[in-house]
């Protein structure tokens, strides 16, 4: 099993971004997919997460600026981020827990810098 988060970057206050992370291993239509976050200095916190049948929670600092996705075809979740603000700098990482199971696994980080 493998989990590829791409789409990071340097971006303004106000900007966005879409982070993409590619599954691969057979797990991805039976998992409940997340995103998380490092800040450095900070705990790892969840973002976002979407289930197998598409219910969605966010954090509340995301809501409303941040939508979680997934296409169970490409097995690929998404994030497109809007109205990015400095504190959503962080590395960015994904997470598949597969269902009825203790199977967790994780993404190796993208970084999302947005300056003011």
């Amino acid at each position: 099993v493998q989990l590829q988060a791409s789409g990071g970057g340097l971006v303004q206050a106000g900007g966005s971004l879409r982070l993409s992370c590619a599954v691969s291993g057979g797990i991805f239509s039976i998992s409940r997919m997340g995103w998380y976050r490092q800040a450095p200095g900070k705990q790892r916190e969840l973002v976002a997460a979407i289930s197998t049948g598409g219910t969605t929670n966010y954090a509340d600092s995301v809501k409303g600026r941040f939508t979680i996705s997934r296409d169970n075809a490409k097995n690929t979740m998404y994030l497109q981020m809007s109205s990015l603000k400095p504190e959503d700098t962080a590395v960015y990482y994904c997470n598949a827990m597969v269902i009825l199971s203790d199977a967790n696994f994780w993404g190796q980080g993208t970084l999302v810098t947005v300056s003011s």
